[in-house]
């Protein structure tokens, strides 16, 4: 690994690496040599990317966290100092939609229920960057050092259809991300985001592809609207994460969202 991306030495928390997205990045982090921490509320998914990553010659360790609680961040993070110290990399991967705040002509915007939209905001924005930044962001500013990255989506630039408390809730991920990036730039603590386009994971492939496997109309759609033509693999992920991860290639960025998209958020007509 040139060294300008070298994570050697420095201890990842990753959030939600039990998943797809953020499991690529996880082992991404891995292999530049960071010491990974893998969050996940799912067990079984958790243990497995230990062993994915332990099996390419890395090292990690699960935590299991619900990354709605306070308290259960605050075990985890303890559990990650013991094992391996201070976090010196947070990467924020919870998240996902509600399908019940999705506006259909049978759930209109004025229908969604309260309650539902403010689990989307918990999950996205609580879950996905407000509680963790608290509770790992201290030691960071304390040691004046660590790279907190947050994962946004294309629709907290331009609000996609019918998702609009998710789109909302990710909206308020880039305005906490400049947010502390202001706050903790003076003790050398960088936070910034990603932007991935559409890529199929779990919490979509439904809305993406029909049971027999064919594209749906909104992959039709999304298709058309992103120039390359063509879904996110998981590992187009990684470079942008581990450049802002490494201190030495990412020093002066900070504020930052760096979009994957495919050219997504270019596309007019």
């Amino acid at each position: 690994m040139n060294s300008l991306f070298s994570l050697k030495d420095e201890v990842a928390v990753v959030i939600g690496a039990g998943g797809v997205l953020a499991g690529a990045i996880a082992e991404g982090f891995a292999q530049a040599g960071a010491k990974i921490a893998v969050l996940d509320l799912r067990e079984e998914q958790g243990a497995a990317r230990v062993k994915s990553i332990e099996a390419k010659g890395g090292l990690a360790k699960f935590f299991q966290v619900n990354a709605m609680e306070r308290e259960s961040l605050k075990n985890a993070r303890l559990g990650v100092e013991a094992a391996f110290g201070p976090a010196t990399i947070l990467l924020n991967a919870a998240g996902g939609n509600d399908p019940r705040t999705t506006v259909t002509p049978e759930n209109p915007f004025e229908s969604i229920q309260f309650d539902l939209w403010k689990r989307n905001f918990d999950l996205n924005l609580a879950a996905g960057a407000l509680l963790p930044c608290q509770e790992f962001g201290p030691s960071m500013v304390a040691n004046k050092k660590g790279s907190i990255i947050n994962i946004a989506s294309v629709s907290a630039h331009i609000p996609l259809s019918r998702v609009v408390a998710y789109s909302a809730a990710k909206a308020a991920v880039l305005s906490l991300t400049q947010f502390l990036a202001r706050e903790w730039a003076p003790f050398n603590v960088r936070v910034n985001s990603i932007t991935p386009g559409f890529f199929p994971a779990d919490q979509n492939r439904a809305l993406l592809f029909n049971p027999d496997g064919t594209p749906t109309a909104r992959t039709e759609a999304v298709w058309g609207h992103t120039p390359m033509k063509r879904f996110g693999e998981a590992n187009e992920l990684v470079g942008a994460a581990v450049f802002l991860a490494s201190a030495q290639a990412a020093s002066f960025v900070t504020g930052s969202d760096i979009r994957v998209d495919g050219g997504y958020l270019c596309q007019t007509i």
